[in-house]
C-alpha cells in the first residue's frame, strides 16, 4: 500500500508510519519510508539540521520543491511507500509560519503545485494509493506538545485551530479526496497500537488482492526465518 500521511504536527503521522513499517517488515517486506518533509529534515545529522534552519529561504524552498518532485517517483515505484507531509503540509505551514522570523519556513510561497504533484501521481494508474489525513483533538496535540516536545516544534498552541482547517481545507482540494482514496483517523484517546488496528481497517477499500494476502498471513509474533518443505511456506520461530 502506498500511503501518504498528512494533518498537523503531533497528530501521530509518524507513530503510525513506525508501526506499519514495522508491521510490513515482520512479514519479510520491503517498505520505503520518507518522514524527512518538515524542515529541518529529521533524517539529517544534528550538525547538518542546525545548519538547515539558518540556510537562505530561497536555497531551502528550492530543495523542498526537488523532494517533493522526486517523491512523485518514489510513489510511482515502491510498494510499501510511506511519506509523512510531502506535498500539503508546506503550503500550510508556509502560509502561516513564513514571515515569522523565529520560524525556519519561507515565506512567499507561491508555486501552489500540490494538483500538479498529485495529477502526475495519477497519471500512474496505481490501485493502491491512499493520503491518510491525521488528526487529533486540539486538547490532545497540545498534551502532547508538553509531554513530548519534538526538537524542532513548527507549530504553536494559539496556532492549532487555524492550522487545522488550513490542512482540512488543502485536503478537501486533493485529487485523492475527489477520487475517494482518502481516509481520516483520528488518534485522540487512542494507543498508537489501537491507531494502526483503525488504520487497517479504514483502509479496506484501498487495498490489492496482494494486500489482502499480506494482511492474511498469521506470522508469530517474535522473530522468525521463512523456510520451504516440499513447496510449501513454513515460518519457523527462533
Amino acid at each position: 500500500m502506498r500511503c501518504i500521511f498528512v494533518g498537523i504536527e503531533y497528530a501521530g503521522k509518524s507513530t503510525l508510519i513506525n508501526l506499519l513499517n514495522e508491521y510490513y517488515r515482520h512479514r519479510k517486506l520491503s517498505v520505503h519510508v520518507d518522514d524527512h518533509f518538515t524542515i529541518p529534515d529529521s533524517t539529517l545529522s544534528p550538525e547538518s539540521r542546525a545548519a538547515y534552519i539558518n540556510f537562505p529561504n530561497d536555497v531551502k524552498e528550492r530543495m523542498q520543491r526537488m523532494q517533493i518532485q522526486y517523491h512523485v517517483e518514489v510513489i510511482k515505484n515502491y510498494p510499501n511507500t510511506l511519506i509523512a507531509g510531502w506535498h500539503i503540509e508546506e503550503l500550510v505551514y508556509s502560509s502561516v509560519y513564513g514571515e515569522k522570523s523565529d520560524s525556519p519556513y519561507y515565506s512567499n510561497y507561491h508555486h501552489r503545485a500540490q494538483r500538479g504533484y498529485e495529477t502526475q501521481v495519477m497519471e500512474a494508474r496505481l490501485p493502491d494509493v491512499v493520503m491518510i489525513h491525521v488528526k487529533a483533538s486540539d486538547e490532545s496535540i497540545k498534551e502532547r506538545m508538553k509531554t513530548d516536545p519534538h526538537e524542532y516544534q513548527i507549530i504553536s498552541s494559539e496556532d492549532i485551530p487555524r492550522l487545522n482547517d488550513l490542512f482540512q481545507e488543502e485536503i478537501d482540494k486533493s485529487l485523492f479526496t475527489h477520487k475517494g482514496s482518502k481516509v481520516e483517523l483520528d488518534t485522540t484517546d487512542k494507543t498508537p497500537s489501537e491507531s494502526l488496528d483503525e488504520l487497517l481497517k479504514l483502509t479496506e477499500p484501498h487495498i490489492t488482492f496482494g494486500e489482502l494476502a499480506v494482511r492474511s498471513i498469521d506470522v508469530p509474533e517474535g522473530n522468525y526465518e521463512v523456510s520451504y518443505e516440499n513447496g510449501v511456506r513454513k515460518m519457523i520461530p527462533v
